[in-house]
């Protein structure tokens, strides 16, 4: 007889581990089933977690923050690998394990390793080597998470063509990098191993970086890049073919272009998307839908085309990000056992990227204001008059304030610089209670701090309001009098 379960988890990810914690939380009988050795999903193993600790640590070998500050020029040792980079994150990604592990046993979450397949709405069978065992539940939480996409024309090697989840695993920093994709991670990943001290070439299809972003962020990120890193950005770019020469230690990898240009390196980052972690899950047999990609289709309550199976994070795709995977996960459970704790995800979520610099926004960008038909104005603060901002280094960073010209409510923001990814959450939670510009004039920040710059971001769009106003005024004041 199979054991049975209030509640079965497919994953140890963030959406996995979240999930099961809320519904232990509230008396329920948990099981976590992953097949990996290690708990975290990729946001500790292979992503956010690695990939941030291997950017901090290149910041302080490069002294790049240190340059706007002193004028130091610093460079890594040549010859360096990667591997003396990754003490510091072999300690943060162990530490997580550890996390994880003792919130499992906190919450009395039985833990399976194994690989798991939906037999039915109640039932999953876990394959562990040549031993199967079914499992059944009330219900069941599908956060199996997302991979790289890998076109089967592009041909990976793990070491002179990779995948984001390569990537930390080859032997020495290369001393060229292309990097395929202008999106999260290969801006991210351009920044860090630039800071290394590698030279990298970024090719998009799209006309600018991360096109998700306000317009004037993304082409700062782009002018930043090439000013301060040295790495060359090709934007509007088809890829036509990617094949590598040479033999063994002496390859190398060829990217050709649309146009015929051919670009050689020593290692080529293809990261163009990711798919659905679904492979091999009997999704179809068992009547829960997922699309040509992958991703789990769900409804507004996270639950899938199976009534008690419910799926939350990366397996559902946008916006794929660690935080709003755990929300997403204990609001499934919610709805799943109905318990009357959190019925839906913040409508308010902010989006962080780790490049060199930090970006972060919340709400509209001026691109989607005007797309919507909004009338807005805009403010802004540049780190360059903030003192924190001299005291750091950072004098191009900068806080942009988008809101309301009818009565001054913030409806954006965007941060570019130090700390961006922590100073968004105060636009975030002003965005919560419907704030306006009023917040920031009438509150307090600490002195000196970048916080700071919110207040004098809020004074320029008041005054450029005032501006506007007046030409206006003036314009009607004209036509009156013609």
């Amino acid at each position: 007889m199979a054991d049975h379960y209030d509640l079965l988890v497919i994953g140890a990810g963030p959406a996995g581990e979240k999930g099961a914690a809320q519904a232990a939380y509230f008396g329920k009988k948990v099981c976590v089933i992953e097949k990996a050795p290690k708990p975290g999903g990729a946001a500790v193993n292979t992503g956010t977690i690695p990939s941030k600790t291997l950017r901090e640590t290149a910041l302080v070998f490069s002294g790049l923050r240190q340059k706007g500050l002193y004028g130091i020029d610093y460079h890594v040792k040549p010859n360096i690998t990667i591997s003396d980079f990754m003490y510091r994150e072999r300690a943060v990604v162990e530490s997580a394990w550890h996390l994880i592990d003792e919130n499992f046993s906190k919450h009395g979450i039985d833990v399976v390793q194994g690989t798991a397949k939906v037999i039915d709405g109640h039932t999953v069978e876990v394959t562990r080597y040549t031993e199967t065992r079914r499992l059944t539940a009330d219900v069941i939480l599908l956060a199996t998470g997302s991979h790289p996409l890998r076109p089967a024309e592009i041909p990976f090697d793990g070491e002179v063509v990779v995948d984001s989840d390569d990537l930390l695993l080859l032997q020495a920093i290369p001393g060229r990098m292309i990097v395929i994709g202008g999106g999260v991670v290969g801006c991210e990943y351009a920044g860090i191993f630039a800071a290394l001290g590698c030279r990298v070439t970024v090719i998009n299809a799209r006309e600018r970086l991360l096109t998700q972003l306000d317009a004037e962020v993304s082409e700062a990120l782009q002018a930043d890049m090439t000013r301060r890193l040295g790495v060359q950005v090709i934007v509007n770019a088809m890829v036509t073919a990617v094949r590598t020469e040479g033999i063994d230690k002496e390859r190398i990898g060829v990217v050709t272009l649309a146009d015929g240009t051919e670009l050689v390196a020593d290692c080529v980052l293809y990261s163009v998307g990711r798919v659905g972690s679904t492979q091999g899950l009997g999704l179809e047999e068992a009547g829960v839908r997922a699309n040509n990609r992958g991703f789990v289709m769900v409804d507004k309550n996270f639950r899938t085309t199976v009534p008690t199976v419910f799926a939350a994070g990366d397996v559902i795709g946008y916006p794929a990000l660690a935080a709003t995977s755990m929300e997403q996960a204990r609001v499934a459970i919610c709805h799943a056992f109905d318990f009357k704790y959190k019925n839906q995800v913040a409508l308010v979520v902010p989006y962080a990227v780790w490049t060199v610099p930090e970006i972060a926004m919340v709400g509209e960008t001026e691109e989607s204001a005007r797309e919507k038909g909004i009338s807005y104005e805009v403010g802004r603060s540049s780190y360059r008059i903030n003192p924190r901002g001299q005291i750091v280094g950072d004098l191009d960073g900068f806080v942009k304030l988008i809101f309301r010209t009818a009565d001054q409510q913030l409806i954006g923001c965007s941060v570019f610089g130090e700390t961006a990814c922590e100073l968004i959450h105060i636009a975030a939670a002003v965005l919560s209670f419907n704030g306006t510009l009023d917040y920031f004039i009438q509150s307090v920040f600490n002195y000196p701090t970048l916080s700071d710059a919110f207040k004098y971001a809020a004074y320029d769009g008041l005054q450029r309001l005032s501006k506007r106003t007046s030409q206006h005024t003036s314009l009607r004041a004209v036509d009156a009098e013609s």
